[in-house]
């Protein structure tokens, strides 16, 4: 899909890829598909929530397994620590197969399945940043997590995510031999210097980020930079290179989580907002619920996937990042920005520094010490004898 000429480029874009505005939409196509599959059902998520509306999904595999559909789901041991015993009974007397990334334990408890991916019949997939679980169920202003998914079904999108599932769902216990089996390498030597994609994989045990690179190649040159994210702690590089987009005239947009369900990623996020406004960044954070949107917009250039900018997603987490070069999409993107900018609070840079008393930096300059060093620092450590 990147590949093609610009115009043969958009109308496959187009054809191969829409945008599902929020939860509930995500969610009511998911259940549509999976009542329409055929083959398989992949379902690879952090999060599955033990409420009605995980439930909802549970009885609705169960049902496609019964009917001869190979279903398997992934979950994160932690993320998904609250489901009890037993609770998988139904799927897998249908013959459905849940597995487990990396169980609770000490050892490894730093290293975390952080994807999200739904695939079905080996054709199309959806990817964002929601789990599955009741909080993200609304339409991200009156109820329910402000989110953001992609439907894809162009098969350059679906031959990786299929193959990046697979492979961690045999690797689901984390052991070094299985691991090995997960390419250290994203992209081949020869497109390493250029624009990859379509899907970009992060994993701690991989060479390097490309969702990252990716980014810092297009901000070298970018015009009009909006972000979306829900926990904000960029690198120092990342930072300065959207600080250097303002600087030369470009705008950069940022909209970031007003209310939170990590209060430690907001301190961090809000301890750098200083430098970033000064350089003329513009920061809005959303305040009708809970951001956990994960979407850049560079250009006619859109990521969207589960990478959150922080320490975690670019360097611990398993993550996947879709990366397309689409004017039409990425103005959709654009205008749905828009809208949840009619939804959020200007940060100037005079009121930011109002709140700047010292006990406020102190506990930002923790924040942001605890989440982009120890945690890192921590998951290498235990990521010794596994890579």
């Amino acid at each position: 899909m990147l590949r093609d000429s610009p115009k043969s480029r958009s109308r496959s874009a187009r054809a191969a890829a829409h945008w599902l505005p929020n939860g509930t939409a995500a969610y009511a196509r998911i259940l549509a598909l999976t009542g329409a599959a055929q083959t398989s059902i992949r379902c690879e998520t952090y999060i599955w929530g033990n409420d009605p509306v995980a439930h909802r999904f549970r009885a609705a595999f169960a049902r496609a397994a019964a009917r001869g559909v190979r279903v398997h789901v992934l979950i994160d041991g932690v993320g998904s620590s609250s489901l009890p015993a037993g609770y998988w009974q139904e799927l897998e007397n249908a013959g459905g197969t849940v597995r487990v990334f990396n169980p609770i334990s000490l050892r490894h408890f730093s290293i975390r399945d952080h994807r999200k991916i739904f695939i079905v019949d080996d054709a199309i997939a959806i990817t964002g940043g929601f789990n599955i679980a009741a909080e993200y169920d609304g339409d991200g202003v009156t109820s329910g997590w402000r989110d953001l998914g992609l439907e894809l079904t162009d098969p350059a999108v679906i031959r990786p995510l299929v193959t990046a599932f697979d492979e961690m769902f045999a690797a689901h216990e984390l052991r070094p031999w299985l691991l090995r089996r997960i390419p250290r390498r994203t992209t081949p030597p020869q497109a390493r210097t250029s624009e990859v994609g379509p899907v970009l994989f992060s994993g701690p045990h991989l060479v390097r980020n490309e969702f990252s690179r990716q980014l810092l190649r297009l901000l070298k040159s970018a015009r009009h930079v909006r972000i979306a994210s829900a926990y904000f702690a960029p690198s120092f590089r990342l930072r300065r290179a959207l600080r250097g987009v303002a600087r030369r005239g470009g705008t950069v947009e940022l909209l970031l989580a007003g209310p939170t369900d990590v209060p430690l990623a907001q301190l961090a996020a809000r301890s750098l907002y200083g430098a970033l406004l000064k350089a003329g960044i513009r920061i809005w954070e959303y305040q009708p619920q809970v951001l956990h949107t994960k979407l850049a917009l560079v250009d006619d250039t859109l990521f969207v996937g589960s990478a959150n900018l922080d320490a975690r997603s670019l360097a611990i987490n398993y993550e996947l990042t879709v990366h397309l070069r689409d004017a039409a999409l990425a103005a959709e993107a654009a205008a749905d920005f828009d809208r949840d900018l009619k939804h959020s609070r200007a940060i100037t840079y005079s009121e930011w520094k109002k709140t700047r008393t010292w006990l406020t930096r102190l506990r930002g300059s923790w924040a942001r010490f605890l989440i982009t060093k120890v945690d890192p620092w921590l998951a290498r450590r235990q990521m010794r004898g596994l890579s």
